[in-house]
């Protein structure tokens, strides 16, 4: 198994998959956490490790894909598509920037839990104005990057089965419906 075939197949095809669902999933907790304190603390470090892994799966997607482009025929589809890709980095950096500020300005101080501390001290106003900023990026950046995906994705659709699809059935093959 290399990093560029996994079982006979080309690894973008499965690599992409984890981009696909990493994307979107981060770019929710990063939005839900930053409009959301409680839940920002109760994710606690899984927010922007989330966003690590997330982060580190991108470049693994384009690498295999850079490794497939040079495997499939040329087009006008695959050259779309490995554009758009090549604009996903951004945005999974700016998802993981994201998730790190959020996480660090909605931890919870030490002493706020201390056993018997029954005292909520009200945040300062630089980590309200912080917690403010954060949010309305976090929705600019995650509404950014699940576009991003989609675009993404539905290029490498089109230009993997642009050919290879039919629809009307080609011929009886089982199926009676």
């Amino acid at each position: 198994m290399s990093l560029n075939l996994v079982n006979g197949l080309p690894a973008h095809i499965l690599i992409v998959h984890f981009v696909i669902v990493l994307v979107p999933l981060s770019a929710l907790a990063v939005v839900v956490g930053a409009m959301w304190p409680g839940a920002a603390r109760r994710m606690g470090l899984v927010l922007p490790l989330l966003a690590l892994v997330t982060l580190a799966s991108v470049p693994l997607a384009t690498q295999a894909g850079e490794w497939l482009e040079k495997h499939v025929d040329s087009n006008a589809l695959v050259r779309r598509h490995t554009e758009l890709g090549d604009g996903m980095l951004p945005w999974a950096v700016g998802l993981f920037v994201l998730a790190t500020v959020v996480w660090w300005t909605n931890r919870r101080p030490a002493a706020a839990d201390a056993p018997g501390d029954r005292t909520r001290r009200a945040p300062s106003r630089s980590v309200l104005v912080v917690r403010i900023v954060a949010a309305v990026l976090a929705v600019g950046v995650a509404s950014g990057a699940v576009v991003e995906v989609y675009r993404i994705g539905d290029s490498g659709a089109r230009a993997a089965w642009h050919d290879g699809f039919s629809k009307t059935a080609t011929g009886d093959k089982g199926d009676n419906g």
